[in-house]
């Protein structure tokens, strides 16, 4: 498969790294190392797909040139756009000329993610009360440094995307009721630590997402009436802990199962495998989560504005 990247900044560097052997062109308007400077010079005869990793405005008019051409598309989370219906209007795009839309929200394919799924769906843990997830990375001064990262709601969509992603992965449908717990700009234009919570959802859920955590750390425990299931850390910090703690009743200390994961980070490698895969099988496009995700930023993020102002 021959593939260009579009946007050539950090996270297409790290496709790249990737996806090099089948890469024919890096599309970027400054790069040193693109070959285009815009993704309309590219000839439709020179490649099969493309890698968006550009910045979040940029891409719906990217992806409607390369879905309209019948181009397979990676693009990086999260998929925001202007007009409410952008996100069902680009898979009906798609789905028309045959092309794969794919979001990539790669830690899916974290290996705990992926144990934390399965325990979810096997019931082991019974009726499921609250999880709380933390995702935090020491980021404040090097967004403050790009115009674009340090915009709208700042941390909501970057983290709070992937979070949301997550809760929808392992539980399925949580509702759209949630609600800003916090919101404070400590040291950012936008927003750089932000709490968001939906006590409707079923199990419970509140996310906790900054970029004033100096070391990079994620977090997550699910309580539930059998028992509990913790994650400490991704693969990318490692080492990455899960923890499978099961209640003994009526009181006491629960049974407990740890595995580790120390070997880097698996995601990137395993997310183009299924792109490639999806390409491969002409798999319909569905971009029902992108526009569920839309929707609850985008009302989160005027949330967040107003808290902190």
């Amino acid at each position: 498969m021959r593939v260009i990247i579009v946007g050539y900044g950090v996270q297409g560097r790290k496709r790249f790294a990737v996806a090099g052997r089948d890469v024919v062109a890096i599309v970027d308007p400054v790069a040193p190392e693109a070959t285009f400077k815009d993704v309309t010079e590219v000839p439709l005869d020179r490649c099969d797909a493309a890698i968006v990793s550009t910045p979040d405005r940029a891409k719906a008019g990217i992806l409607r040139h390369l879905l309209g051409h019948g181009k397979h598309v990676l693009v990086e989370k999260p998929l925001l756009a202007d007009a409410e219906d952008e996100p069902r209007a680009l898979e009906a795009l798609a789905r028309k000329n045959g092309a794969v839309c794919y979001t990539a929200y790669n830690h899916r394919f974290e290996p705990h993610f992926i144990r934390m799924r399965a325990l979810v769906q096997s019931g082991a843990l019974g009726q499921l009360y609250r999880c709380r997830m933390f995702y935090g990375n020491g980021t404040a001064r090097l967004v403050r440094e790009s115009p674009w990262r340090d915009s709208g709601a700042g941390v909501l969509p970057d983290l709070g995307s992937h979070l949301l992603d997550t809760a929808r992965f392992w539980f399925g449908d949580i509702g759209d009721r949630f609600r800003v717990v916090s919101a404070r700009c400590f040291e950012n234009r936008a927003p750089d630590h932000v709490v968001i919570a939906s006590d409707e959802s079923r199990p419970q859920i509140e996310l906790e997402m900054t970029v004033l955590s100096w070391r990079n750390h994620f977090s997550c425990d699910l309580l539930g009436e059998n028992g509990s299931a913790h994650i400490s850390s991704l693969c990318k910090w490692g080492p990455s802990t899960f923890t499978y703690r099961k209640r003994v009743l009526p009181a006491g200390r629960p049974v407990e199962e740890v595995e580790t994961e120390a070997e880097g980070d698996p995601t990137w490698t395993a997310e183009y495998a299924h792109f490639t895969k999806l390409c491969a099988a002409r798999a319909p496009a569905d971009l029902s989560n992108d526009a569920w995700l839309d929707h609850v930023l985008k009302r989160l993020a005027r949330e967040a504005l107003a808290a902190a102002r």
